[in-house]
């Protein structure tokens, strides 16, 4: 190993932060030194706009392991979505890459000569995060850069174009195609393979063991001609919801404004106007009951494929009439649907940053090791990310995907991480899942289409702010970034940026201070 120097501050206005630099003797190819790095460094830093914030820094050779760049590398800060790599990684090591989730459907009662079921259908959740939507025919699942779990704050969220159903459409198929033509009893979702809980962070937030579409009604918003109503567009369409839409087009220069209300379960109102020449906006409303809207999806896919279903769409799921778990499971199977692997599921959850299926995960692994809590899945995760080398001292969750108030790391205990899964068995899923600078994800924008180190850094984002009443602007409580990159050098590092505690005039100000990491990210790329 080439030997290292510490070098110090040259400029008064960098030593101030504190910043140790190590750099190999030899300078980079752009011949830059230590404190030309570290003055580069400063500059982003130390913008007024930073006056108020915390800045935490850490870089490791990702060969060696040698510290070449750390700034208060032991200090907790929120981390907001970079908790994600740590939720993953530990549902990585407990499920695999390879792991893939199977929904099945039982019967119970007898089957007459002519497929009358006298009885009821069993539909078993298995915490199938995406059960069918996004999934493409070669067997992978789509994502947007921006997810319709963010629709109703942001503008530019889309919609996938698999079938969000494709889950229960193809367990329908299979329940005909085993002689069922007609249903007399219920038709139940067994929701009980952990307990319902809250998940943290911005879109849907009811964790539950049954999703279908993210336990979300998409609506789509189109402008037509000024003066004419828009087409509104909405999905998965069930029975059990009706849409009230009259959404105007006006002219391009006017502003969108659009409302959407719930007057009573199961109805919508949508209400308001869009610019013609805009794109199509999309919002979402959250079910409030996710195991009874997959039960009326589930009896609406029987009767299109051919099974009469005696049970209406609009009762409750009503699992008290289920004998126990286990039970169920030595039933007669009619049908199973089989996920892709659990490696397709966390690119989604890495590339869009999707907080509804990140905070699952510990349920996941606690159903994986015969519990049922929240609580006992977090615990579980620190024993698994204590086995792979990292301090978990110096983390604190509560919960899976960043935005609880007990959500603290360190940068160092970050590497650590990013370090720890560079050695494991499912590292190359964990590595393709994450978004990479400038082209995908929610790095998509970070860096302009001519930055160098656009395509060089695969890594984690995190944002969260709040409201500030007191002065009408917002606090960036955290910005941060996770991740590994391979430097103009050829060298490939890990690093862990994180700034806490940032006034902004506006909520969408934080693109500003995300395109800072990305510039911290041009000038490591370059100089190192």
């Amino acid at each position: 190993m080439r030997s290292a120097k510490i070098y110090t501050l040259v400029a008064t206005t960098c030593s101030m932060i504190g910043l140790s630099v190590i750099l190999c003797d030899r300078p980079t190819e752009a011949g830059a030194t230590a404190p030309e790095l570290e003055q580069a460094l400063c500059e982003v830093l130390q913008a007024a706009e930073y006056k108020h914030a915390h800045w935490g820094l850490y870089i490791v050779d990702a060969q060696t392991g040698q510290p070449l760049l750390e700034h208060n590398a032991d200090r907790l800060f929120a981390p907001a979505s970079v908790t994600k790599l740590f939720s993953v990684a530990a549902a990585l090591d407990a499920l695999g890459a390879d792991y893939r989730f199977q929904t099945p459907v039982y019967r119970r009662g007898t089957v007459d000569a002519h497929g009358v079921l006298a009885g009821d259908l069993i539909l078993v959740a298995s915490g199938d995060l995406n059960f069918g939507g996004r999934c493409t025919a070669d067997g992978r699942l789509e994502f947007k850069n921006v997810d319709h779990t963010y629709a109703n704050g942001n503008d530019r969220a889309e919609w996938t174009q698999a079938d969000p159903v494709a889950g229960l459409r193809i367990l329908a198929e299979q329940v005909a195609a085993a002689g069922i033509r007609r249903v007399t009893g219920d038709i139940v979702i067994d929701d009980r393979l952990f307990e319902r809980a809250e998940g943290t962070g911005s879109g849907p937030t009811r964790l539950t063991p049954i999703m279908v579409n993210d336990n979300l009604i998409d609506l789509r918003i189109v402008p037509t001609q000024p003066g004419q109503r828009a087409r509104v567009e909405w999905r998965p369409q069930t029975a059990l919801w009706q849409v009230d839409a009259q959404v105007f087009t006006v002219g391009p220069d006017a502003a969108t404004r659009v409302r959407v209300g719930r007057p009573e379960e199961g109805r919508l109102v949508v209400r308001g106007q869009i610019a013609a020449g805009q794109a199509p906006l999309v919002r979402v409303a959250e079910v409030e009951d996710a195991a009874r809207f997959a039960r009326a999806l589930f009896i609406e896919c029987l009767r299109v494929c051919g099974v009469a279903v005696e049970a209406s769409v609009h009762e409750h799921n009503d699992v008290s009439k289920l004998p126990a778990r286990d039970a169920v499971a030595h039933l007669p199977k009619l049908a199973e649907y089989v996920s892709p692997p659990f490696a397709e599921a966390v690119r989604v959850i890495l590339k869009v940053s999707h907080n509804l299926h990140a905070s699952t995960l510990p349920l996941l692994v606690a159903a994986q090791r015969g519990h049922k809590t929240l609580a006992e899945g977090l615990y579980q995760q620190g024993r698994i990310l204590e086995r792979l080398g990292v301090d978990v001292s110096a983390i604190s969750f509560g919960g899976g995907a960043g935005g609880a108030r007990a959500d603290y790391v360190t940068p160092r205990a970050t590497v650590q991480l990013l370090r720890a899964m560079a050695g494991h068995r499912d590292f190359a899923a964990y590595y393709e899942a994450l978004p990479i600078l400038g082209v995908d994800g929610t790095l998509a924008d970070a860096v302009d289409a001519s930055s160098p180190a656009r395509g060089k850094v695969r890594a984690k984002t995190g944002t969260l702010f709040w409201y500030n009443g007191l002065t009408r602007r917002y606090l960036l409580t955290s910005k941060a970034l996770a991740g590994y990159m391979d430097t103009a050098r050829g060298r490939r590092l890990m690093f862990a940026f994180f700034v806490n505690g940032v006034h902004l005039d506006k909520a969408t100000d934080t693109v500003k201070v995300g395109r800072a990491l990305g510039r911290l990210c041009e000038i490591v790329y370059s100089r190192m």
